[in-house]
């Protein structure tokens, strides 16, 4: 591995941390071998940084609302460890939650990586939100199965949800006393349950 490793040039990601630069291929043999997760962004791979308690706390709240919801249904729900593959504009990241529908659909070049999400779920942190809102968002996009892009604060209770429509994408808000439509899904997720048990970041 460590020969190998020598043939990959170091880069600096947007946040100024060393990347390597690497074909996707070896970025799955270099993820496999790993002892953290990494994304690959246009041929960069980006160790992931970790976060908050509440950080961690809110992702796990909406994968136990929404397993909930969806348990007799034919959806899935997946934690960050689930990788998404965008094969269009050439990324792969680690939602903080996935959900699919039906059979999962795997990407070409990546036997474990989801290609049809049909709702992501990313909570928001002072170093992510630029990039959950930007160019994320603009990568996400590019999954024909998404239908619904959740983003969740962690500095108040406030739930936004955007939804594909025929001409592009809505947003709805939800903040305390709503219960979060995802309508792709045909659930609902309380936004008070979501953010009962805060903790300090």
């Amino acid at each position: 591995m460590r020969r190998e490793e020598r043939t990959f040039r170091v880069m600096l990601d947007d946040g100024g941390e060393p990347a390597l630069k690497m074909s996707y291929a070896d970025y799955l043999r270099f993820e496999e071998a790993a002892e953290v997760r990494h994304e690959y962004i246009d041929g960069r791979v980006v160790a992931m940084s970790g976060g908050t308690l509440e950080h961690a706390r809110l992702a796990a709240k909406m994968i136990v609302l929404l397993a909930n919801a969806l348990e007799e249904g034919p959806c899935t729900v997946l934690s960050s460890d689930g990788r998404v593959r965008i094969e269009a504009t050439n990324n792969a990241r680690y939602p903080d939650v996935s959900v699919f529908c039906g059979e999962p659909r795997v990407a070409s070049d990546d036997a474990q990586g989801l290609a049809n999400p049909r709702v992501l779920v990313e909570v928001l942190s002072p170093s992510t939100e630029r990039d959950d809102r930007g160019t994320k968002f603009a990568h996400y996009r590019r999954l024909e199965a998404l239908q619904e892009y959740v983003l969740v604060s962690q500095d108040r209770a406030l739930v936004e949800v955007f939804r594909r429509v025929t001409d592009g994408w809505t947003l709805r808000e939800f903040g305390p006393g709503d219960a979060c439509q995802l309508a792709s899904l045909g659930v609902s997720v309380s936004v008070d349950a979501l953010y009962a048990g805060a903790l300090p970041r």
